[in-house]
C-alpha cells in the first residue's frame, strides 16, 4: 500500500453543496432559503432577536456580592471526630488530612458542633466554633 491509494472511509468526506448554480443543480433559484424575509436576504448575526432587545443586553452585568476577605474552611464536625478518633488522641491538620477527613493539603481547618462527643481530646486546628468549644469540654478534652 503507497500514500497515495489512502483514502477516506465512505461517508466520512461529503461534498460542498454549491447553492445558486442552476435548477439542474437541486438547490438553484432561492439556494435552500425559501423565499422572502431576512433571513433570504441577508445573514444575520448570532443573538439577534429581531429588534428586540436581545439577552446578552438584558440580564444584568455583574450579580451578587463577593467578599475579597472571605477566608475559606475545610470543615470538620465533632460527630466524625467521635468515629475517627480514640479517647486521648491528639487532633491536628495533618492527621485529619491522613485519615482523609479533609481534601486538600493547604488551608485553615474549622471544627463545628454537629454530633455529638463521647471522647476527651486534644484539638489543635486553626478555628473552633463556640458550640464545639463547648461539647469538646464537656466530654474532657481541651482546644488549643
Amino acid at each position: 500500500m503507497k500514500f497515495h491509494h489512502l483514502k477516506p472511509a465512505p461517508g466520512a468526506k461529503t461534498r460542498r453543496r454549491r447553492v445558486g448554480r442552476g435548477i439542474a443543480a437541486g438547490q438553484g433559484k432561492t439556494s435552500g432559503r425559501g423565499t422572502k424575509g431576512q433571513k433570504a436576504h441577508t445573514q444575520i448575526r448570532a443573538g439577534f432577536e429581531g429588534g428586540q432587545t436581545p439577552l446578552h443586553r438584558r440580564l444584568p452585568k455583574f450579580s451578587g456580592f463577593r467578599n475579597p476577605f472571605r477566608v475559606p474552611y475545610h470543615v470538620v464536625n465533632v460527630g466524625v471526630l467521635d468515629k475517627s478518633f480514640d479517647a486521648g488522641a491528639e487532633v491536628t491538620a495533618d492527621v485529619l488530612r491522613d485519615k482523609g477527613l479533609i481534601r486538600k493539603a493547604r488551608g485553615p481547618v474549622k471544627v463545628l458542633a454537629e454530633g455529638d462527643l463521647t471522647k476527651a481530646l486534644t484539638v489543635r486546628v486553626d478555628a473552633v466554633s463556640a458550640a464545639a468549644a463547648d461539647k469538646i469540654r464537656a466530654a474532657g478534652g481541651t482546644t488549643i
